[in-house]
């Protein structure tokens, strides 16, 4: 089974955070439609096996409308084999999701909604740019409640400024209006970002490390205790609502990325397209694919496998790392683990390597310290 993600590489406005690719300037939208469904028919003979997912991601994609949607779904059924019952997201900002709007959604093939609420608080939206303010977040979650059940919004905890207490508000509002999953990021500081410069110059605090883990652990304990189920770190979704189309990256199954900056992965073959909307409608009308390839290694595949499993509550199974990358890697792992083992970062669910409630704040920086530079055995 595969999946395809579909880049939409427009906001309105430019939050201080972010770093994804994305242009406020929509006056080429109808022409970025019309490269994207190009993309999509050119890469067809990509993908031999049948999606599940069809993802929009962005960017904005709420900011197409609804026919515009439709006819980039429709295009993917026309060209490649589809499940039954794929699970089909849009992400959406909570200022686009007007009573109209999530009607129209309701009636296309969209059957879940990815909400970016970051914050139900406007002091906290103001400081990130969001385009929202805290009734709108509620609202468009009140509204797309009537029409959708596989509803998940975005939280960011570690905002500079906002408390414990206030972090737990967020929290207790998400479950007040009865979502199945939530996605909670820490607030991270890109470089080139609006949030950088302010930081560097004194006009906003610096990110509390300390507290974006106090935070994160509020959040676990909160969530678990209301049946959700923490299966990645950054996700957690009531039984029956995990992302499909996030879990099949973390299993490491393939997929295909289309438009500007997305990824591809086909298993032995990583591939981004480039990262200009000119360039990249240009290219793609002339008929050539703007991408660059990279052929992972066996290392970067054991390293690849290692920080994903780690990540998610299915762990690294060593029966896994023995029969894709063979016993010397399976060797090096257990070496490796060890000391995380006895620190209590790690544990062994029988022969599966997974990270403990204590580890699981620190997974990536773990997971680093376990990848393979030199096999070296």
């Amino acid at each position: 089974m595969s999946g395809v993600y579909i880049h939409v590489p427009f906001c309105k406005q430019a939050c201080h955070y972010c770093d994804f690719h994305f242009s406020t300037q929509t006056g080429k939208k109808e022409a970025m439609v019309d490269a994207l469904v190009k993309e999509i028919k050119m890469r067809k003979d990509e993908v031999q096996d049948t999606l599940e997912t069809i993802y929009f991601g962005g960017g904005t994609p709420s900011v197409l409308t609804t026919e515009e949607i439709e006819r980039l779904i429709q295009t993917v059924y026309d060209h490649y084999k589809v499940i039954d019952y794929p699970e089909i997201t849009l992400e959406a900002n909570p200022d686009d999701l007007s009573s109209h709007q999530i009607i129209q959604l309701s009636k296309s093939r969209i059957n879940r909604l990815s909400i970016g609420i970051q914050s139900f608080f406007d002091e906290d939206l103001k400081l990130m740019n969001r385009a929202h303010n805290a009734s709108e977040a509620e609202q468009s979650i009140q509204e797309a409640t009537e029409y959708f059940d596989n509803i998940t919004i975005d939280l960011i905890y570690g905002i500079p400024g906002m408390d414990n207490a206030r972090w737990e508000a967020n929290i207790q509002k998400a479950l007040e209006l009865g979502l199945p999953h939530i996605s909670s990021y820490a607030l991270t500081v890109e470089p080139k970002t609006a949030l950088k410069k302010f930081i560097e110059k004194g006009v906003v605090p610096n990110v509390d490390d300390e507290q974006a883990q106090e935070q994160f652990y509020m959040l676990v304990d909160i969530l678990e205790a209301h049946g959700f189920v923490n299966y990645e770190i950054s996700n957690f979704g009531k039984p029956g609502y995990f992302s499909q189309n996030n879990t099949s990256y973390w299993l490491g199954k393939k997929y295909i990325g289309i438009g500007p900056s997305a990824h591809s992965f086909d298993g032995e073959h990583r591939s981004w397209n480039v990262r200009n909307n000119p360039t990249y409608i240009k290219k793609i009308k002339e008929g050539v694919l703007p991408s660059d390839v990279e052929t992972l290694t066996t290392i970067d595949r054991y390293n690849e496998s290692v920080m994903t499993g780690l990540r998610t509550i299915w762990g690294v199974p060593l029966k896994t790392i023995e029969d894709d990358f063979g016993p010397n890697y399976l060797k090096y792992l257990e070496i490796q683990a060890a000391k995380f083992v006895e620190q209590g970062f790690l544990q062994w669910d029988e022969d599966v390597l997974k990270t403990t409630k204590k580890g699981k704040f620190l997974a990536d920086g773990i997971a680093s310290d376990l990848f393979m530079v030199n096999l070296g055995l």
